[in-house]
């Protein structure tokens, strides 16, 4: 068995090539750097496929950023992910691999689902207008799975991992997510001596995270165990303010100052927490605390810091 990980130099890529790794053969794991092939281009997807004849493939290559950045290429962000998403299952399907495994992003779920979100409430409604065009094109991977099941007989796995952190995360300025972004913010602060911290919002917002690692260790199962197109979220199911949540950074990073709240910028949907009780169903689960998981991606932020940051992007 070969199996082809697409994006294995992005952020969830270098947590899963250690699992996979340890869970079969080196020779059976198959990665590359992005400059071989452009998975945008029809030409290089087949080229993938008549040089590595995968039997499995997990594809996690996509184009993804910040709501900063979604505001401002939202088109790009949709025509990137959806030719990512259409030519990997066509050639998948036209290969005749076993598997492919493919995730999508939580923020496809309705920006008025409810809490916690199940897999059910996934067509329920519009997804964040700020991260439409990104999540849209990702969810349509739900649609390919089915279809391309139906047609081809393409064994295909969509899962949703909700909010990832971790070490490789992008901690660019305007382009990262809520922990790197205050991670750095944090660590910043710290090293010029700042007193004080503001932040969005009141903090009273409650989100869950996820350890990349815990989302990692599971894709071995859905390799060998689950052969259905339904989705599934892969998520702790834990709730955390982002005032904790910042609480919890400021305190491992040793910054000394006082945090501040502008109640006068956006808090965002105020509870968004992503159901774990089908992952749960199948034996899962994804452990990790949140103190233990940002303890490693603060450590390894810090000593993976450049001069100045703006080339923190793993």
């Amino acid at each position: 068995m070969k199996i082809v990980v697409t994006g294995s130099q992005g952020f969830l890529g270098r947590h899963l090539m250690p699992v996979l790794r340890s869970a079969y053969p080196a020779d059976q794991v198959v990665a590359f750097a992005r400059k071989e092939y452009d998975l945008i281009n029809p030409e290089d997807v087949r080229r993938l496929f008549l040089k590595n004849k995968p039997d499995i493939v997990i594809h996690l290559a996509a184009y993804s950023g910040g709501i900063g950045a979604n505001a401002r290429y939202p088109a790009d962000f949709y025509h990137r992910n959806i030719l990512l998403q259409s030519l990997m299952f066509r050639a998948a399907a036209e290969q005749g691999v076993s598997k492919l495994i493919y995730p999508m992003g939580g923020c496809g779920y309705p920006a008025n689902a409810t809490s916690p979100i199940d897999e059910d409430q996934l067509w329920n409604g519009y997804p964040q207008p700020e991260s439409a065009g990104y999540s849209m094109a990702k969810k349509m991977g739900i649609v390919a799975s089915r279809v391309y099941r139906q047609q081809y007989g393409l064994n295909s796995v969509v899962l949703i991992p909700g909010n990832m952190y971790g070490e490789y995360d992008n901690f660019r300025n305007s382009e990262s997510h809520v922990v790197p972004a205050m991670i750095r913010r944090f660590y910043e602060a710290r090293q010029t001596n700042k007193t004080e911290m503001e932040l969005w919002g009141t903090g009273r917002p409650v989100r869950d995270f996820v350890y990349a690692g815990d989302v990692a260790s599971v894709i071995p199962y859905f390799i060998e165990n689950y052969d259905c197109s339904d989705p599934v979220n892969i998520s702790s199911g834990t709730t955390t303010s982002i005032c904790e949540l910042a609480e919890t950074i400021s305190e491992l990073m040793g910054f000394q100052g006082t945090l501040q709240w502008d109640a006068t910028k956006p808090d965002g949907q105020m509870i968004k927490i992503f159901s774990p009780k089908k992952m749960q169903s199948l034996g899962l689960s994804c452990p990790t605390p949140l103190r233990r998981g940002l303890e490693k991606t603060v450590d390894w932020f810090i000593k993976n810091y450049p001069s100045g940051g703006d080339g923190l992007r793993m």
